[in-house]
C-alpha cells in the first residue's frame, strides 16, 4: 500500500523540516511548501491526504488559502491549521470554512501524530473534488444567484419548500440544487419517473431529510406530474426539499394542457432563474481553470495550465450548450493538447470540432493583443486555407454586427446576394434564423 501523502505548509524552515522528519519516521510521504504560492501550486498538481497549514505566512495567510481552496472546490482533503499564537475566533473561523482541526505551536509529538491519524481516517471518507456552486464564478449576476439560494436555504421554519430552477440545459442548475443540500444528508437525482406513480412515499423515505432533484420536470407525463404533486404535498413530513429544473416554458405548456396547473402553482412559489453562461462570460476563465483542476486530479493526467490567449478565446466563444459544453471542451483540451501549456491553437482546434462556436472565439480574439497569435498561426497554413480562415473571421464579425440581416451583410461586404450565399455555403457558415 502506498504511504499516505502529507503536505506541510509553514514559512519557518526549522518547523517545516522538523515536522517532515517526524512524519517521515512514521512512514508518511511528506512534501514541504514555504508559502501559500508553493502550496497552491502543489495542490493543483496533486491531492494530499492531509495538509498541515500554518496560519501566519508572509505572502498569504492560511485562512485565506483555506477559503480559496474551499471556494474553488479543492478542499477535498482534511486541513489541520497550525499557529503559535492562535485565538478561539481564528479557530472557529477556520472550522467554519472547513478546517478539520487546529494545532497550537509548539506542537506536542503525541498530539501531532494523533491529529494526523484522525485526519487520515477522515480523509478516507471524503469524496474526490467535484464542481460546486462556488465554481460558477464571482460576477455580479452569479453573486446575486448565490445570495438568493442562501436565502432559500435558510428559510426552513415551516419545512423546506419546493424550488423550481429555470435555465437553459447545461446551465449549472444541479450545482444550485446541490447548494440547497445540507451537509451529510441524502441526495437523489430522480431519473426513473415511474416511481412517482408507483411509490412516491418510498422515494421520500429514501431521501428523508435530504434533497430530491429532477433535472427536467417538463419531461414528466401527466400521470407522473400527479405523482410529483402528491409527493411534494407529503414532503414536509419527511423533511425533504424537492428541487425541479426546467429549460422549457412551463406556463405555455400549462396553457396547452401539457403541464398540471396545480403542480405549476406549487413550484412557482419559489422559483429562480439560473443565468446562461453567455450572461456571465467574465467568469469563464476562472470556471475553465476550475474544471481543468478537477479533471487533472480525477483523471490522473499531468497538470497543464492555460496561456492567456487560450483563456481569452474560451471567454469570447459562443456557448450554446452552456456550462456542460464548456466542461466537454475543457476535458477534450486536457486529453488532446500536446504542449506544456494549453494554447490558443489548441482551443481553436477543439472548438472547430464542436461546430460554429469556434467562429465567435476567433472573432473575439482579434483584439490587438490576440491578433498577432492568429496571424502567426495563419502563416503555417497553405494560402487557400489561410484565406478561408480570414474570410470566416470577416463574415462572422459582420454577421454579428448586422444581427444576421442578409441584406445589410451583402451591402457591407459589397457582394450580390446570390454570390454572398454561395460564399457562406463554401465557407460552411450558417446564418441562424
Amino acid at each position: 500500500m502506498a504511504s499516505k501523502h502529507i503536505l506541510v505548509v509553514d514559512d519557518e524552515i526549522g518547523i517545516r523540516e522538523l515536522l517532515r522528519d517526524i512524519l517521515q519516521d512514521e512512514g508518511y510521504r511528506v512534501d514541504l511548501a514555504e508559502n501559500a504560492a508553493a502550496a497552491r501550486a502543489m495542490r493543483l498538481h496533486d491531492r494530499p491526504d492531509v495538509v498541515l497549514l500554518d496560519i501566519w505566512m508572509p505572502d498569504c495567510d492560511g485562512i485565506t488559502l483555506l477559503k480559496e481552496w474551499a471556494n474553488g472546490g479543492l478542499l477535498t482533503m482534511p486541513v489541520v491549521m497550525m499557529s503559535g499564537h492562535g485565538t478561539i475566533d481564528t479557530a472557529v473561523e477556520a472550522t467554519r470554512i472547513g478546517a478539520f482541526d487546529f494545532l497550537e505551536k509548539p506542537i506536542a509529538l503525541q498530539k501531532l501524530l494523533k491529529t494526523v491519524a484522525n485526519a487520515l481516517k477522515h480523509s478516507e471518507q471524503l469524496p474526490k473534488s467535484e464542481m460546486s456552486l462556488a465554481n460558477l464564478g464571482k460576477s455580479q449576476i452569479i453573486t446575486a444567484l448565490k445570495e438568493r439560494l442562501e436565502k432559500i436555504a435558510s428559510s426552513v421554519n415551516h419545512g423546506p419548500s419546493p424550488v423550481l430552477l429555470i435555465g437553459s440545459k447545461g446551465c449549472g442548475a444541479e450545482l444550485c440544487a446541490r447548494f440547497l443540500q445540507m451537509a451529510n444528508t441524502p441526495w437523489l437525482h430522480l431519473t426513473e419517473f415511474g416511481q412517482l406513480v408507483l411509490a412516491p412515499l418510498d422515494i421520500l423515505e429514501q431521501v428523508r431529510d435530504g434533497v430530491l432533484y429532477i433535472s427536467e420536470v417538463s419531461e414528466l407525463n401527466k400521470t407522473e406530474q400527479k405523482g410529483l404533486l402528491l409527493l411534494i404535498t407529503k414532503s414536509e413530513k419527511y423533511n425533504v426539499r424537492v428541487v425541479c429544473a426546467t429549460s422549457e416554458n412551463l406556463p405555455k405548456q400549462q396553457a396547452e394542457g401539457l403541464f398540471d396547473h396545480n403542480l405549476l402553482q406549487l413550484l412557482s412559489a419559489v422559483s429562480l432563474r439560473v443565468p446562461a453562461l453567455e450572461e456571465h462570460k467574465e467568469d469563464i476563465p476562472d470556471l475553465a481553470v476550475a474544471i481543468a483542476n478537477l479533471q487533472f486530479e480525477l483523471a490522473g493526467v499531468p497538470y497543464c495550465e492555460f496561456d492567456v490567449a487560450a483563456l481569452n478565446a474560451l471567454r469570447n466563444a459562443a456557448w450554446p450548450g452552456d456550462i456542460a459544453q464548456l466542461d466537454t471542451v475543457i476535458r477534450n483540451l486536457i486529453q488532446t493538447s500536446l504542449g506544456d501549456k494549453i494554447t490558443l491553437d489548441d482551443v481553436t482546434r477543439v472548438l472547430t470540432q464542436f461546430g460554429e462556436a469556434h467562429l465567435q472565439a476567433k472573432l473575439e480574439t482579434t483584439a490587438p493583443n490576440a491578433l498577432p497569435a492568429i496571424m502567426e498561426s495563419a502563416f503555417d497554413k497553405p494560402l487557400r486555407e489561410a484565406r478561408d480562415e480570414f474570410e470566416r473571421l470577416y463574415f462572422s464579425y459582420h454577421i454579428k454586427n448586422v444581427a444576421g440581416n442578409m441584406s445589410k451583410l451583402a451591402e457591407v461586404a459589397g457582394l450580390e446576394r446570390t454570390h454572398l450565399y454561395r460564399k457562406l455555403k463554401q465557407l460552411d457558415i450558417k446564418i441562424k434564423g
